[in-house]
This record gives structure tokens, sequence and C-alpha cells, in this order.
């Protein structure tokens, strides 16, 4: 019987949305699911509303729970990640040890001091994972859930083996968003999206050959429209490109857009994911708080729903059937993207089938979108380093170097921001045990002070008997 291990399965909304998808996929009729967590009051609510889909719907699968990851990962043919490090109560630190300093996240899961922070918490339990499916089914697949993504995939790739590929699902919801922009139905607009997660490019939008940007770019200068997409909107509106997240996020990964107040009001004045202060962290501790008062799997009527829009069942089905299945998928760069860096994470569209993962080749992105790309790449690569080798120092750097934060702080106070987090968060980061971030002062000048002569080349001094250097 072949098994699929679940890892982080006590998240109550995600986990269940999957294994619905997972159940309901013929192709996986006789699987072993293992659900993996650390609490297992959690795990054993899944499995009781799983085991009522099996058994109202007479289902062929079989649900087991464990706290022990060698024992979920153990003969796994696929194995899927969905795991927060730290819950909430990190996140707390991620989102209000920042806007204290002034740097306001909306999201903070993915890039800014939050993103580089929860990639240096899960970086210790992927690399643990990678050693532990290397030993215990090195021929799985790894699908990839936790954010945040592309760093935490830089992270794999460069400190494991694992066959890993990330997934998410802003293309798809993005799809929905330009279908109803330009009155297409979604199965009829032909499109090709590449860049990196979060920041996925549209590079062509067509219907029977014809190009819909026109439209898309016609509405989006209509005040009904742009309202919806201010962030993604303007961003369109400048480089000529729609890309796969919201307002909110993208105001976190440029530095246009949230520095001050002056453009949060102009850009980020809609409620939740629309630019407003702390909505996923707020939004993640109501979750929480009403989870933990209310049984939501207890009011299940055990009727299976539709497959979601998550491409997870359907990749798994597609390397089980042969049937191919095309998504846009997380992975090393390898090349398919040829001016962003080779060793960077980026999305692209991926075909599975029996034979496995085929990454399409893209080529060069338009210069402005890979600008806009690299900006994020290189912190996610110092998020990355900085977490598979402990060093506080690329930590500061990966922070001092984000979009946001650089447009708002100086490097002092980058510095004495990335040392509170790094003290509210250390039992979260055993890598990081014993090392701390250098102190580095700032220089007083005394009033009065005479600056010392400035050193020169003598062969280039300027002499007034010659005249100007160059004339």
């Amino acid at each position: 019987m072949s098994k699929i291990a679940i890892i982080g399965a006590g998240s109550i909304i995600f986990c269940k949305t999957l294994l619905n998808d997972l159940l309901s996929t013929p192709a996986l009729k006789g699987f072993t699911y293992t659900l993996m967590g650390p609490t297992m009051w959690k795990l054993e609510k899944q499995k009781e509303y799983a085991d009522q889909l099996i058994e109202k719907n007479n289902l062929d699968a079989k649900i087991f729970c464990t706290t022990d990851r060698r024992e979920a990962l153990k003969n796994a043919k696929y194995v899927i990640l969905m795991f927060q490090i730290g819950g909430t109560a990190a996140y707390r630190y991620d989102y209000e040890i920042p806007m204290k300093y002034g740097v306001d996240q909306c999201i903070g899961d993915s890039m800014g001091p939050g993103g580089v922070f929860r990639c240096l918490r899960s970086a210790p339990v992927i690399m643990g994972i990678g050693k532990d499916i290397k030993e215990l089914c090195p021929d799985a697949y790894v699908l990839n859930y936790v954010n945040p993504m592309g760093a935490v995939c830089t992270v794999a790739g460069c400190a494991t083996d694992m066959k890993m590929v990330g997934l998410c699902h802003g293309v798809q919801t993005t799809l929905d968003l330009i279908a109803g922009y330009t009155n297409v139905a979604k199965n009829e607009i032909d499109y090709l999206c590449a860049g990196i997660n979060h920041m996925d490019w549209f590079l062509k939008l067509e219907k029977d050959g014809e190009d819909l940007y026109p439209l898309l770019r016609e509405n989006m200068e209509k005040p009904e429209y742009y309202k919806n997409e201010k962030v993604r909107g303007e961003v369109m509106r400048q480089c000529g490109y729609f890309m796969t997240e919201s307002t909110g996020h993208l105001s976190e990964y440029l530095p246009w857009f949230r520095k001050n107040q002056e453009v949060l009001d102009l850009y980020c004045d809609e409620p939740d994911f629309g630019g407003a202060s702390g909505a996923y962290y707020k939004y993640s501790v109501m979750v929480a708080e009403k989870f933990a008062k209310t049984d939501v799997l207890s009011i299940e009527s055990g009727e299976l729903e539709p497959r979601s829009k998550e491409y997870c069942s359907y990749i798994i089905e597609a390397l089980e059937t042969g049937r191919p299945f095309k998504f846009s998928g997380n992975v090393r760069n390898n090349g398919f993207i040829t001016n962003l860096p080779y060793d960077a994470t980026v999305e692209v569209p991926i075909y599975a089938d029996r034979e496995g993962l085929h990454p399409f080749t893209i080529g060069d992105l338009p210069i402005q979108l890979a600008a806009m790309n690299q900006s994020n790449l290189t912190v996610q690569g110092l998020a990355a380093e900085a977490a598979i080798h402990g060093d506080p120092e690329l930590a500061f750097w990966a922070i001092a170097m984000d979009p946001l934060t650089s447009s708002v702080l100086s490097l002092k106070d980058v510095r004495k921001m990335v040392s509170e987090m790094f003290e509210a968060e250390m039992e979260w980061l055993p890598q990081f045990a014993g090392k701390k971030l250098k102190e580095v002062p700032q220089i007083i000048i005394p009033e009065g002070t005479t600056p010392v002569p400035v050193p020169t080349d003598p062969a280039l001094a300027i002499n007034s008997r010659f005249g100007k250097l160059g004339e």
C-alpha cells in the first residue's frame, strides 16, 4: 500500500482541504495517509474527519497519526510539508517588533523581517526532514507549502537532496481575477506565467490568439477596477505586466508602497489583504482563538467536496497515472529563467507525468521584471545562507537588503531591530544558539572636530596650472 506522509498535519483548515482533495482522487485508491505533527489531539481530529469521509463514501484508504517524524516518513512515496515553526507566538514577534521600528508589514510571511525570521525558524526542520528522507524514503517526491516559499525551497536546494517542488495558489486565484476583469472564461485564457513565488508575471494573456492585455490595462485605468488592485494594478501600469499576488503581499516586496504614511494612505488603505497593517497576523490569531473554542471538524457532514484549486492532488495523480498535468511550481532555477541566478528558486510552468516533473525553460524575463524579482532573490539567498549556517550577520544583511526595510530604516536601526528579534525568538532558532549579532556602535563626532586631510593620488590631483582634470 503506497503511503503519503503529511508533515504539519495539525493545520486544521489547510490539511482538511488537502485530505478532501486526495481522498477525492480515484487514482489514489488504496493509499495510506500518515498525519504527523507535534500535537496528537489535533492529528486525531483530522483523522476523525478523514475517517468519516472514508466510511461515508466507501473509500479504500487508511489514516494513521504519529508525532514521530521518522515513523511518518518511513517508506513514504510522497511527502507533503505544511508546518509553521513557532506558530502565532513567533509570528507575533515577526510583526510587532518591526512595527515598533516603523517597518509596517501586511503579511510578513515571505519577505521583510517576518519572512526572514520565518525562514530561519523553518530551516533546521527542513534540513532534518531532508536527512530523514535520504535515509527512509530517498525516492519520495516532496510537495512543499511551507512559507517563505522561495527561501525555504532555496534552503532545501542548497542543503538537502530532496526532490522538492514548492506549491502556491497565486496563479490559480489570479487567473480567476483576470477572467473577471476581462470577461473571458478562465478555461479560455491561454497564458504563460514565470518569475518567483509571490511575484510571478503573466508574460502572455490571450484568448484564441488575441492579446487580452489591452483590455486588462484599459480596465485597470478605471477607478472601480483600480480600487481592488492598487499596488499590483499600479505596478502593471508602470511595468506592463500583471503578477500573482494581492496588494497586501506585493506592497511588502517592493520599496514604494509602505515606506511612509502618505503612500500607505494612497495604495494600502483597503481592509485586510488590501494592505492593512498586520492583516495576516491578526487573521491567524483570530483563527487560532476560534478553533481553540470550536471543534469545526466535528460538524463536517462527511460528504466529499469538489477538489480545490490546490495543485497537490493533481500532481500526485499525474505521477501515478501518467496523465500530464501542467502547473506553476517552485524549483531551483538551473537556467530555466536565464537572467535570474542559477541557484535561486524560481516559479515556472512544470509538467508532471509518470516520468517525473519537467520544468519549462523560459529564457530571459523582461529586464524590469527580472530586476524586481532579483531584489527579492537577494534577500532570499542571504536568508537561506544565514539559516543553513546559523550566521546572524547574514541574517542582518538579508533584512538590511529587504526592499521595504531598507526604504524605512538606517543600518544602525536595522541592526538594533534584528538583535531584538533574535533575543525574542531564540527558542525556535537552535542553529544560532550561543551566537549574537555583533554590536556596531554609532560614532559620535564632537563639535568642532577637524577632519584629517583626505588622502589623494598626486597623479590625479587637479593642478590649477593645467586647468580642470580632463581638459
